[in-house]
């Protein structure tokens, strides 16, 4: 199963479609990439995995591109962007846990994904890495609520 990597962002997504699409001419090397992200490749590769997973980039023998649905994600509005990245969500984990439980805090969600042998937040960190995934990504795209009791699916 396809998993949201813990220290991908949104911002992230959002800067390396931009820098794809306008000053690579929608593809390039990940080695130039890197160079004109002025990022370390341990730090450049959390969100190129994310992006390729959610289908907004496609990776072949070091190559990275951006696909059409990640240039209608770039060019679109904040309601399209979150709508977009809602459907994508749903594939991936730790949404697909959260929609089955409907219902959950970080405890409940944890307990689950390790039964699934979900792997990603089985770390000194990975409450607090799973509470950001959560909410930054779900939260953002309307996939799912946070209140004082917990967490909600709302798809």
């Amino acid at each position: 199963m396809e998993t949201v990597d813990p220290d991908a962002r949104i911002a992230d997504l959002v800067g390396l479609l931009h820098v794809l699409n306008h000053l690579f001419d929608d593809r390039t090397d990940l080695f130039e990439l890197e160079k004109e992200m002025e990022v370390d490749i341990d730090d450049l590769m959390p969100i190129v995995y994310t992006a390729a997973n959610l289908g907004f980039v496609g990776t072949d023998q070091g190559d990275i591109w951006i696909t059409d649905k990640g240039k209608t994600f770039l060019v679109s509005g904040p309601k399209i962007r979150k709508s977009i990245l809602k459907a994508s969500l749903i594939t991936m984990e730790p949404f697909v846990t959260a929609l089955r439980l409907v219902k959950f805090d970080l405890d409940d969600i944890m307990e689950e994904l390790e039964k699934n042998g979900i792997q990603k937040y089985n770390n000194p960190s990975g409450l607090h890495n799973l509470e950001i995934t959560l909410i930054e990504w779900g939260v953002y795209s309307g996939l799912i609520k946070k209140d004082d009791d917990g967490f909600q699916a709302l798809a």
